[in-house]
């Protein structure tokens, strides 16, 4: 991302708890049947944010660690781990400088969060953090915009607001992280995917929306709200009704950390 798009999700770190939707059970299903995140392993998941996917591991049995740059989404992750009932351990840190031990983890997951990193010092970490034939999850869930729907028209208001934000019209693929962990020397690279509707009210929607990275991670309080209000203008004459059925895309690459001595 460029300089001058540098958004801070701590700025909407309650919106971001409250209604961003977490990764979809069935993810960690596919994960776990491939042997990632089942009971007993070491999990660390880099930026965090509020832990989505770090509990999704946690509830498979794995020991999870988490860690994200901005401590507002962690206290966030904190207060739904207890109602979720999982423990968690989190720490304040960078995907490329995590300061935790070498080798020392059975896979290293990233949720919603590699475009934000330098890919490759990112990639270089997981490498050193991983043990030798240690896993590398790289997952999204994404909104699909498509003609006519409340996406396309919302990402349309989000543009009209915030120019700089330009992570529009998303297909919920990443072709690239394939070539960042192939590049990095990790092997057995494999991706899936798979969609489905998630139902959002309309005030959901709404704060769903200021938990995105083009409103509340970088707009003022004063636009933020001002933003909130057309777009409620736009969903109640566009998109009337108590549900929005919203398109996602669930993607996932994984890759496995060659070990010492095998061959390139």
């Amino acid at each position: 991302m460029t300089k001058e798009f540098d958004p801070d999700f701590g700025l909407t770190a309650q919106d971001y708890g409250r209604h961003r939707a977490g990764f979809p059970p069935a993810l960690m299903e596919r994960l776990s049947s491939s042997g990632i995140g089942v009971p007993g392993q070491d999990v660390l998941d880099i930026g965090t944010g509020t832990g989505s996917l770090a509990r999704l591991f946690a509830r498979s049995g794995a020991t999870v660690t988490g860690i994200d740059p901005a401590a507002p989404l962690l206290e966030q992750a904190r207060e739904l781990d207890r109602a979720a009932g999982v423990e968690i351990g989190y720490h304040v840190a960078t995907a490329e400088r995590t300061g935790l031990p070498d080798a020392s983890f059975d896979v290293v997951a990233a949720g919603q969060c590699w475009h934000w990193f330098d890919a490759p010092a990112a990639a270089a970490e997981v490498r050193r953090l991983l043990r030798p034939g240690g896993r590398v999850v790289i997952a999204h869930f994404d909104w699909l915009p498509l003609p006519g729907n409340v996406v396309e028209a919302t990402e349309a208001l989000i543009t009209a607001f915030n120019p700089a934000w330009t992570m529009g019209g998303g297909t919920g693929l990443y072709p690239r992280w394939l070539t960042d962990l192939a590049t990095a020397g990790f092997t057995g690279i494999e991706t899936l995917s798979f969609d489905l509707d998630v139902p959002y009210t309309p005030e959901a929607w709404e704060g769903r929306i200021r938990a995105s990275a083009g409103v509340g991670a970088s707009l003022t309080p004063e636009r933020v709200e001002e933003f909130t209000a057309q777009l409620d203008a736009v969903l109640r004459k566009d998109f009337p009704g108590e549900v929005l059925q919203v398109p996602h895309r669930t993607w996932a690459v994984t890759a496995v950390e060659r070990a010492a001595g095998e061959p390139a």
